[in-house]
Formats: C-alpha cells, structure tokens, sequence
C-alpha cells in the first residue's frame, strides 16, 4: 500500500479502460471474503472508458439501485455503471475505502473490441450467494473452472483481462479472487502490461 492518494474527481479524471478500482468494506460478508481468500480487499472492478461515453465501471455485485448502462435497467449481479456513481455508492451507502491502480500499457481498438464482446456475454449474469461463491473460487484453486451461470466480481476482470490478452487462459476464471489484483500478488500480465500500485481515493 502506498501513501499516494487522489480526490474521487481527479481519478475520475485520470482512469482510462482497463485500470482497476479495488474496495475494502468492513461488513460481516467484506469480512468473510477477505477472510476466506486471504485478501486484503473485497470487490474489485474494471474502468471502462470509450469514445464520448462518460467513464463506467464493469463489475458484480449483489444490489440493483444503480442503473446499467447496457441494458438500461436496474439488476443485481454483473453490471456496467457510471463510475463516479458506483465508487460514490461502495464508499458511501457500503462504506468501503477505494483504491484506482492504472494499467500501464495502450488499449487497442482490438483490446476495447473484445471488453465491448465481454460486456454483451457476461451483462446481467447473477452474483451467487456467499457459499456458492466461496465453492466456486475453491474450485478454481485447484484449476477446475466452473460455468457461467453465476460468476463474481474478480471472475468478471479476469474474465475481460483474457480477452483482452492481458492474461492466458491457463488458469480459470473462478482462480481469481480480489486479492489478486491488489499489488502484493503477482499477476503475471501479458503483452508487457503492468498494473501500477494503489493510489487511494478521497471521496
């Protein structure tokens, strides 16, 4: 962890597709998840910022009082936000603290490409209960994948980092919990990309 840290408008400013926003919350179930995997956060996702659209975020989770984007519909499990509105509900109405890290390498028009085709195929997919998520990310500890009926939060970046080429395919999905996209862990990125560390955010 570093003493770096950004107002929630300049890192707003600064984010571009493919950084990672990080959260740690202190709830019974923020607990358990760090608990569980080891982790030193929660939830986990990925900026998405194309064209003239305003700056979303691509990630799970288990409330529907945001709107997605895709679908222009309010649904739990895996969805694309405003960002601003979805770091100002996990730091405000769940209480967690925020933390943007830049992915350091160009995103092509093929990379946004292949996020856009992620988003069509995982949008809407429902977030599992906190034992079936638990199961899920156990299995893939042990490199057994599981289906896309249900996928959590750090299967939904693995998920769009593989397409986008930043990561292979040798381990599943479900491998991926939160923690591994915090800077202790080594993600073996491709294509040269590197992931800078946490810069929090002051909202």
């Amino acid at each position: 962890m570093t003493d770096s840290q950004l107002t929630l408008d300049a890192a707003v400013d600064l984010t571009r597709t493919g950084d990672l926003w990080l959260f740690r919350g202190h709830s019974a179930a923020d607990h358990a998840i760090r608990v569980l995997t080891n982790a030193p956060v929660n939830h986990v996702g990925m900026a998405v910022v194309l064209d003239d659209l305003p700056p979303l975020m691509w990630h799970a989770e288990l409330g529907k009082g945001l709107m997605d984007v895709w679908t222009n519909s309010h649904h739990r499990g895996v969805q694309l936000h405003d960002l601003r509105a979805a770091v100002e509900q996990w730091t405000g109405r769940y209480e967690q603290q925020a933390w943007l890290r830049q992915l350091d390498l160009p995103v092509t028009r093929e990379m946004e490409d292949a996020v856009l085709r992620t988003i069509a195929r995982y949008d809407g997919t429902p977030f599992p209960a906190t034992a079936k998520l638990v199961g899920r990310w156990a299995r893939g500890r042990v490199r057994r994948p599981a289906s896309i009926e249900l996928t959590y939060c750090a299967e939904v970046v693995a998920a769009t980092y593989q397409e986008m080429g930043l990561l292979d395919g040798e381990r599943p999905t479900n491998y991926y919990d939160p923690g591994k996209f915090w800077s202790g862990d080594d993600l073996e990125l491709l294509r040269g990309a590197r992931l800078g560390s946490e810069i929090r955010v002051v909202t």
